[in-house]
């Protein structure tokens, strides 16, 4: 069987949601993945930051051999052996109080939006249903219905009306626009510190920041989705690191279990996550003790290898020599870390060209938001294989 057999099937036999590379793969090991035609490419996606550890890291494959072995899921009406040390290894990790782990990334944004109106409510005294949160333009938090009446992209939401109510939305990067935005019945501001899907938007330096302490001085919560750009992606465990900032309540996901499987989890102290009661809220696989050994070796490889800082100082590496690159198609070069996003002119014809042609040089990117071509490898990649790479990026970015 050819790559064309199981492009062909799939198409006919699976929903049209997606547009992928026309690259079948069935192979993968740290940096590198092999097609079913035996070619092999330099994954430059990570799928979209969940494999910052690389495909199938040893001690993580292990920790989960090891958990299939005894006991996957036990559902949250009893307790695992696992569970409580991966609290302990999340609060160790991060400073924070508590965790409430879940599944997808979106599960865990709604867990966050669902808390921060009940704090709303309890704490603040916000009349009871009248909560409002505050997003970003350009924002991308999942794909439920809620995360998408949030949304400012017409793409994702206009054939799925009606929209859940409760939400502003302002321009990311714009103080002005949230101080205005927040009244009384504002529970809390959800943003996150890069846009990945928008393109890589770095906001304004100082934004986070100000944010931040526009939501203590308002009592405000402030929280941060930090599913793509968390535990070492951008060059810190943490993106709001860049400016001293402690959100309130941060969301993770993606590469909390090494691309194994999905673990996600909402971060924040006890007087904010202790308000949820029993049956509130929860989750069948969410805290399985499949997850949560996972989740342990997942967090275990970020510190043992310290990827965030290999991800600064590649990063920093990687962007320099983008901008190096003599293409006139390129607009912009932007991000931090390893999270890097290639802005093209409009005239370039579209980012998709130009990733089909990375394809055929054995390097696998995506397009996002038409003209960006967006780059994120494996944290544990190394400088010669950026070496490695270059060349042939500049050759495709130097195409007519």
């Amino acid at each position: 069987m050819n790559s064309q057999y199981y492009i062909d099937l799939e198409d006919k036999y699976g929903a049209h949601n997606y547009k992928p590379l026309d690259v079948v793969l069935t192979k993968g090991e740290g940096v590198w993945v092999e097609d079913i035609d035996g070619n092999r490419y330099l994954d430059f996606l990570s799928a979209y930051s969940a494999l910052n550890q690389g495909h199938r890291h040893p001690k993580i494959v292990k920790a989960l051999q090891d958990q299939l072995d005894r006991i996957t899921l036990t559902s949250r009406a009893f307790r695992n052996d696992q569970l409580g040390p991966f609290y302990k290894k999340l609060s160790d990790m991060t400073g924070y109080q508590m965790s409430l782990p879940m599944n997808s990334g979106a599960e865990a944004v709604e867990t966050a939006l669902k808390v921060a109106r009940k704090w709303g409510y309890a704490v603040k005294g916000i009349p009871k249903y009248e909560a409002e949160i505050i997003v970003a333009a350009g924002n991308f938090h999942g794909r439920t219905i809620t995360i998408i009446s949030l949304s400012s992209e017409p793409l994702y939401k206009d054939a799925f009306g009606p929209f859940t109510p409760g939400f502003k939305i302002v321009p990311f990067g714009d103080l002005e626009a949230v101080r205005a935005a927040i009244n009384p019945n504002t529970a809390a501001v959800m943003l996150e510190p890069i846009q990945g899907e928008n393109g890589v938007i770095v906001p304004p330096e100082g934004y986070l920041r100000g944010v931040a302490d526009l939501c203590k001085q308002n009592q405000v919560l402030f929280i941060a989705d930090e599913i793509q750009t968390g535990l070492g992606r951008t060059g810190k465990l943490f993106a709001s690191e860049y400016e001293n900032v402690r959100p309130d309540i941060t969301i993770i996901g993606k590469a909390l279990s090494g691309g194994m499987l999905p673990v996600s989890a909402v971060l924040a102290d006890e007087p904010i996550l202790g308000l949820f009661q029993p049956s509130e809220h929860g989750s069948t696989f969410g805290g399985s003790p499949l997850a949560c050994a996972v989740g342990i070796a997942a967090l275990d490889v970020i510190e043992e290898e310290n990827l965030p800082e290999r991800a600064f100082t590649l990063g920093n590496y990687f962007m320099d020599r983008l901008s190096e690159i003599p293409s006139a198609h390129i607009k912009e070069v932007r991000g931090r870390g390893l999270l890097i996003g290639v802005e093209l002119k409009p005239e370039a014809g579209g980012a998709r060209r130009f990733c089909e042609a990375l394809q055929d040089e054995g390097i696998l990117a995506k397009e996002t938001h038409d003209h960006v071509i967006r780059f994120a490898p494996p944290l544990i990649i190394e400088q010669e294989t950026l070496d490695w790479a270059l060349p042939r990026i500049a050759k495709v970015l130097q195409m007519p």
